[in-house]
């Protein structure tokens, strides 16, 4: 609970009588101290204040004890108490970076960028790795070429870093200076050829600019380099396809699908690109059959949802309604993927399983006038006319809105009437539909 630097309690020496004329007053003294740092580890502050002011009273000279009294003040949110004592103390000790990085989160937490910049820069001098904070202040005043400057050195002493990188490409954002993103790539590759996450940014970065040609040629100058690389084929397989190239793209889906190495999320989106192209492209089914099979105990929810909608489209409704069927298996709550089960089932005439799967799907979403409409469409198929009428009347309770649906319901209370042998109404429900539909 009690962390103080073993430094900084060199500095004290409980031992050696004070140089003032106060007399002894070493165990008064060391009673206060460190009854402030208890008060200050269960974060009572106000306490560890009155307790330091008390070790002031029998000794001025002891730079931790301003230190102590600026970090309490800190806590309490009095930056003006905190900034008075702390640079006290510094003004003691101005070489201790203890006594200045407190001072800097001072400052940092007021938003003084100004007296932030002017004290991490005496910070830098101790320790280089305050050298990120200043760039990230830099990034903060809108310097940001100073900003980049310092990440270059940075990476030039310590090699390249995820927490520099992501500042580097903020700032290359805001600027919206593609061409020096692109430079400090490209420099990076010439420095390490071999590394492949940098051949894979300068793929991302052309292609985010538009820079179609050299995207493309930085794809094969990855697969030059690195000929088993998986990623590249995240990029190589839209050229191929763009290019005509159709085997050599049908080769890069297969490396993209079956490579461990790849999340399931860029996979489900090379498949979908790719059932796209063969919905415009039949005559690569078969092609698209064989690389779904590779992935058949991988498939994600997004990726069977795609395959359903694409064989739906292709007019092939049981293996759509397998794929649909399959997603909702991972994703049991989807309500689009629910009405499109009920909507296929009614198409291929499973009605006990409109009935059966819509009333489960009522347990989840009782306000969905949909359900109870392919419900009410499923009992009329079947004959329980009084069952349908029941859910029909109560789905019209939720309808808002939707004259579409609204004549869809009637047409059903319409059919349901008449199997009554209730003409009556079945012909007012009739002309209900039929008013809403013209």
């Amino acid at each position: 609970m009690i962390c103080v630097p073993q430094s900084v309690y060199a500095q004290v020496d409980f031992n050696k009588l004070p140089d003032d004329d106060l007399g002894n007053y070493e165990d008064e003294f060391q009673e206060h101290f460190f009854e402030a740092l208890k008060q200050k580890g269960i974060e009572n502050y106000d306490r560890a204040v009155d307790e330091l002011h008390k070790c002031l009273n029998l000794n001025t000279k002891l730079p931790i004890i301003y230190f102590e009294l600026g970090k309490n003040y800190n806590k309490l949110k009095n930056f003006g108490a905190a900034e008075d004592h702390l640079k006290k103390a510094i003004e003691m000790q101005p070489d201790n970076v203890w006594f200045l990085d407190e001072l800097y989160d001072v400052y940092f937490q007021q938003d003084d960028i100004k007296n932030a910049l002017k004290t991490i820069k005496q910070l830098v001098k101790y320790h280089p790795d305050y050298k990120e904070d200043l760039a990230a202040l830099y990034v903060r005043e809108e310097k940001y070429k100073q900003a980049l400057d310092i990440l270059d050195e940075l990476d030039a002493e310590f090699g390249l870093s995820e927490s520099r990188d992501a500042m580097r490409n903020d700032i290359y954002s805001i600027t919206g200076n593609v061409g020096d993103r692109i430079e400090n790539l490209e420099q990076r590759i010439a420095n390490n050829p071999s590394n492949e996450d940098n051949h894979l940014k300068l793929i991302y970065r052309y292609s985010q600019s538009g820079d179609r040609k050299n995207a493309y040629k930085a794809a094969k100058s990855l697969l030059k380099v690195k000929p088993e690389s998986k990623f590249v084929h995240l990029a190589l397989y839209k050229f191929y396809l763009q290019d005509g190239k159709v085997e050599d793209a049908i080769g890069s889906v297969k490396t993209v699908l079956t490579s461990p190495e790849i999340n399931a999320d860029a996979k489900a989106k090379v498949l979908k690109d790719f059932v796209a192209f063969v919905g415009k492209n039949p005559e690569y089914e078969s092609d698209l059959v064989e690389i779904t099979s590779l992935i058949d105990q991988n498939k994600d929810a997004q990726t069977h949802s795609d395959l359903g909608h694409y064989y739906l489209k292709a007019g092939d409704k049981l293996k759509a309604l397998a794929n649909f069927k399959e997603a909702l298996k991972q994703n049991p709550n989807d309500f689009k993927l629910i009405k499109d089960v009920l909507l296929l089932q009614i198409d291929i005439e499973d009605y006990k399983a409109v009935i059966k799967d819509g009333e489960s799907a009522l347990e989840l979403y009782p306000a969905q006038p949909i359900l109870y409409l392919a419900i009410g469409v499923a009992n009329n198929k079947l004959g329980h006319s009084k069952t349908a009428i029941d859910y029909l009347e109560m789905g019209l309770d939720y309808l808002i809105d939707n004259p579409s649906m609204e004549a869809d319901f009637y047409s059903e209370l319409s059919i349901a009437y008449k199997a009554l042998n209730n003409i009556s109404k079945s012909n007012a429900f009739a002309k209900k539909a039929k008013a809403l539909k013209l």
